[in-house]
């Protein structure tokens, strides 16, 4: 059984800084990523990392801001923000791909395990 366990979140001002974490309990070996989802919008991309950690990608919103990375021998992936925005503002989604799909992807249909969120306040 897999269990993501999102922590990290909390209220910051605008420029601060947060890193959310993701503790995954039973081995996926298998690319992951980060959603978000703000109040009254539908959930989006934020970034992904291969399996390997050799690949990641980074929405446009966030890029050069953020920056995700993986411990897999604590089973662990990391979301380092900075510069954050009022508009960073959102509920954040922690995921995992089947096991054995190594490959990061943005699309969150292709992942099937899911944590409950943790949620990020950024105030202006």
């Amino acid at each position: 059984q897999v269990q993501l366990v999102e922590s990290g979140g909390g209220s910051v001002q605008a420029g601060g800084s947060l890193r959310l974490s993701c503790a995954i309990s039973g081995r996926t070996y298998s690319a992951m990523g980060w959603f978000r989802q703000a109040p009254g919008k539908e959930r989006e991309f934020v970034a992904t990392i291969s399996w390997d950690g050799g690949t990641t990608d980074h929405a446009d919103s966030v890029k050069g801001r953020f920056a995700i990375s993986r411990d897999n021998a604590k089973i662990t992936v990391y979301l380092q923000m900075n510069s954050l925005k009022p508009e960073d503002t959102a509920v954040y989604y922690c995921a995992a791909r089947a096991r054995a799909y190594y490959g990061a992807s943005s699309l969150s249909q292709q992942y099937v395990y899911w944590g409950q969120g943790t949620q990020v306040t950024v105030s202006s």
